[in-house]
């Protein structure tokens, strides 16, 4: 996205009221009540009326096969499996790369829950790491100097040297729909025998180096809960490149049933992860209007640029050169010196019926992540006392 104009003339003072009135500037004077609305403008009623004419409302049917071909031709993944949410997706992707119970999984401490959730749904233990104020996401330099000291190649695995335990993968999550910096992450990967798994949940449409998000790693996770650029109502998908293990996510998450005529025969302990067939149809609707739905995403970014370009203290938060971002979720990153603002503003958003949010609240401070290894996690701390999350719905692009 190009520089806005303007840019460079940062002499207005940034102060609640002045995020107020420019955000009221782009917005318009009608509440805007949801961060992240959807928007049903395609053939979402005449998918979900075919799924009720032809009774095919649950885990099989037409829909659900082609909603995983199209992902597959959106993000040139070899295979993509539909699953019933993108925690599901996550949850699947860290068995199939082999983590086990006890071992440690390197994720952001600045992420959503889920992506803790899933490490933990496994028996393993989040290894909470730092993120880069470039990318919001997984610093690769910062990573490195960590495992140089925190950990140690032994038998050809990398292990924690405080817990003795393995260190079997490494899940960065682009945040807000930012591409993470992919190919130094590769790197430390490569270097310490890391698997990688992408945490793409808010990244669907978003691409790092030319390429769509969640093919660098082995496996990668999207989401299409209610509030994501394509909704599903809930659901979510695994995406891979490697032919078996896109088997095995099919199979992992359909209860690991065997097919057959009537015979119900199950060869492990799967998962009734399936997304079913009314979901499924939402979301091919939903597809087919993703290239609008990333123009309109681009154009209201573009306009919280041009309107904020003229403050300092304060910027909007843009996709690096490396990256086209999906504007998932549009930013607003106060100053360090400026960061008290962040909630007297989040409060006369709310009393101005302007839906405005703080970022997560980083892993570390969470009472059941609390005690989990980790690094220094300055830059975490610091971007979510800065952050203000602001209304990013497609409809308003």
């Amino acid at each position: 996205m190009s520089a806005p104009s303007g840019a460079g003339i940062s002499n207005r003072e940034v102060t609640p009221y002045a995020i107020l009135d420019t955000l009221r500037n782009v917005l318009g004077t009608s509440p805007v009540p949801a961060l992240h609305e959807p928007v049903f403008r395609g053939r979402e009623w005449e998918y979900l009326k075919d799924c009720l004419d032809t009774t095919l409302v649950s885990s099989v049917g037409p829909y659900v096969d082609r909603i995983e071909r199209t992902l597959e031709e959106i993000t040139g993944a070899k295979r993509a499996v539909a699953v019933v949410n993108g925690t599901a997706a996550l949850h699947v992707c860290l068995l199939l790369a082999g983590v086990r119970a006890e071992d440690e999984v390197l994720i952001p401490s600045l992420t959503f829950v889920a992506t803790a959730n899933a490490v933990m749904y496994c028996s393993a233990i989040p290894h909470l790491v730092d993120v880069d104020e470039a990318t919001l996401g997984v610093d690769p330099a910062k990573l490195a100097d960590h495992l140089r000291t925190a950990s140690e190649m032994r038998g050809g695995e990398c292990r924690n040297r405080a817990t003795g335990r393995r260190i079997k993968a490494l899940m960065p999550m682009h945040a807000f729909g930012h591409p993470v910096d992919l190919d130094p992450l590769l790197k430390v990967c490569a270097e310490y025998g890391l698997v990688m798994i992408e945490d793409a949940a808010e990244a669907l449409g978003s691409r790092y180096r030319g390429r769509h998000v969640g093919q660098s790693g082995m496996l990668s996770a999207l989401s299409f809960n209610g509030n994501k650029i394509v909704t599903t109502g809930g659901g979510g998908a695994v995406l891979t490149n490697d032919e078996g293990l896109g088997k095995e996510a099919k199979h992992l998450t359909t209860t690991a049933k065997l097919p057959h005529k009537w015979a119900f025969f199950h060869d492990r302990v799967g998962y009734n992860y399936r997304m079913p067939n009314l979901n499924a149809a939402l979301g091919c609707a939903q597809l087919e209007q993703l290239p609008g739905f990333l123009a309109a995403k681009r154009r209201l970014a573009d306009r919280y640029m041009q309107a904020f370009s003229g403050f300092s203290g304060v910027e909007v938060f843009r996709e690096k050169d490396f990256a086209t971002s999906n504007y998932w979720l549009n930013g607003l990153l106060l100053a360090e010196k400026n960061s008290g603002l962040r909630d007297e503003t989040l409060a006369l958003g709310d009393s101005a019926g302007i839906a405005l949010r703080a970022a997560w609240v980083p892993m570390h401070r969470l009472p059941m992540y609390s005690n989990c290894p980790r690094m220094d996690l300055q830059l975490s701390e610091s971007i979510e006392r800065r952050l203000i999350s602001l209304p990013s719905g497609v409809g308003l692009g």
